[in-house]
């Protein structure tokens, strides 16, 4: 018997095994493949993901894996030399100072085959048993917990487990969702793909130091190309076109070379070619993320282009997400209707997260589909840091319902994400929410003498940003969103009674 049974080791499931580990709770990831993914995909961290990170303590390896973000670079073009068609990002510094008013967590750049093993073991130094080469065959739930039946691939052997919840972290063909019914809605199919691994010396046509990624519009083909973190070590992807025919198989060794030559303006170049693949771009969103005991995470939940680094991102937020509410309810913290609130809240914020690369790509790759069946982004940094959070968790005060704020003027509004300040002690906010849930005050209006099971920290001189007053106090989730706020002096009974209700008690 365990508590939790995470399917899948990709970004979403090593977050949600780690942060659940390290929350005290007994999980069991499993994952079909010899291990996590060889190959360096989704790379890049966010600010709002990098404050997640480091709650579970693993922030300072992942920034040491990657560049220096400030080397970012990120192109339009026809080829690396070639006509620049759009600079999307020239000097990441001016976008890294914007950001670190709002966030001190900083940016990463570590890839996909970087991040998960690192989570991994943190995971595992925490308590999590990790199984690779064993799949999920079957399972069934009922009102007390999930059945699984798993498979030792090597050996053959069959084994059945007993969990309280099971989370699919199992990709974008889910076979989970797939045995739940869960449909999907959403644009749909974009476009299909050659994602090929190789390695060569690119010293000659990158400056040293610098990360760069290309949308490449040839007159040739359509595709991608990035330089990664390990040295000689890059990304490229070519378009290909089954509605006119064409299939993976018609893309040899040699046509994609030939293809990579014009791209990368280098007629000459030999390489080593470590992995090719077919892949579908698309954008779909499952209609439902909880089935009973199970819910989904990551590409299982939502599918999102990779135009803009996002959807790793989401895998690792909806990680997080799931796993303080799962661990409240496990330890008896929270109701069991706690758990009500992860689709809505993940959901919408997946809805941004994969409007807004849709449009990305569209403006990146595919200008042909421009028109009014293309949503309005609301921004990068809005959809990564100023979501509005709509649930019974949240006690709202009266508004206008937009889904996001500005960041750079969030003010303590329950629903948003808590502004960063420095507190008196000469912690970050960042730092005490970060510890569980927070009772953030005024210091005139006696909230240090509540007793109500949660940390306590006076905002100082600084409580205007949260909106509450010399007297007030604002209650923090473990996720940084504000729950509740009162501009009222302390009342420890209305305190212990909001708790209750946000944590369905």
């Amino acid at each position: 018997m365990t508590d939790v049974i995470v399917v899948g080791a990709g970004l979403g499931g090593t977050s949600t095994a780690m942060f659940l580990a390290m929350r005290g709770v007994d999980v069991l990831l499993v994952e079909r493949h010899q291990g996590t993914s060889p190959h360096p995909r989704a790379a890049g961290q966010h600010p709002r993901t990098m404050e997640f990170l480091r709650i579970g303590q693993v922030a300072d390896e992942i920034l040491a894996a990657g560049h220096p973000p400030s080397a970012f670079r990120i192109k339009v073009a026809e080829s690396l030399r070639g006509k620049v068609i759009h600079t999307i990002v020239e000097d990441f510094d001016d976008v890294l100072s914007h950001v670190e008013q709002v966030s001190p967590a900083g940016w990463g750049s570590a890839t996909q085959d970087q991040v998960e093993p690192i989570l991994l073991n943190q995971a595992t130094k925490h308590g999590a048993t990790v199984r690779f080469a064993t799949e999920l065959v079957s399972f069934e739930q009922d009102a007390d917990g999930v059945t699984a039946n798993l498979l030792d691939i090597a050996s053959g052997r069959a084994e059945q487990v007993r969990a309280k919840y099971l989370v699919a972290a199992d990709g974008n063909r889910s076979p989970v969702r797939e045995r739940l019914g869960i449909p999907r809605s959403g644009f749909g199919g974009l476009s299909n793909h050659i994602g090929i691994v190789f390695d060569a010396d690119m010293s000659e046509l990158l400056p040293d130091g610098e990360q760069w990624l290309y949308y490449l519009q040839n007159p040739a083909f359509t595709g991608a190309y990035i330089n990664v973190n390990r040295q000689d070590r890059h990304i490229f992807a070519i378009e290909y076109h089954p509605e006119k025919g064409e299939s993976f198989a018609d893309y040899p060794h040699s046509r994609i070379i030939e293809l990579m030559r014009i791209g990368l303006d280098a007629p000459d170049l030999q390489p080593e070619i470590l992995w090719t693949g077919p892949w579908e771009m698309a954008a779909r969103i499952a209609d439902r993320w909880r089935d009973g005991r199970v819910f989904l995470v990551g590409d299982a939940a939502k599918v999102t282009p990779p135009t803009g680094g996002l959807g790793g991102n989401a895998a690792v937020c909806d990680g997080f997400d799931l796993a303080w509410k799962l661990a409240a309810v496990l330890t008896g913290e929270a109701g069991p209707g706690l758990l009500d609130t992860y689709e809505p809240e993940r959901k919408s914020a997946a809805e941004m997260v994969v409007n807004e690369s849709l449009f990305n790509y569209v403006q990146r790759m595919a200008p042909h589909l421009a028109g009014p069946d293309i949503p309005t982004p609301v921004g990068p940094i809005q959809a990564v840091l100023g979501v509005r959070h709509t649930s019974s968790a949240v006690i709202p005060e009266p508004n206008d319902g937009s889904p996001t704020m500005d960041p750079f003027r969030i003010s303590g509004e329950p629903g948003f994400r808590a502004p960063h300040v420095v507190l008196p002690t000469g912690e970050s906010t960042l730092d005490v929410w970060g510890a569980g849930w927070a009772l953030l005050a005024g210091p005139d209006g006696g909230w240090d003498k509540v007793d109500a099971g949660i940390q306590y920290r006076s905002l100082g001189d600084q409580y205007d940003r949260f909106g509450v007053g010399p007297e007030g106090a604002s209650l923090i989730r473990p996720d940084g969103i504000v729950a509740w706020r009162t501009t009222d002096k302390a009342d420890e009974v209305t305190l212990k009674n909001v708790l209750r209700q946000v944590l369905s008690c």
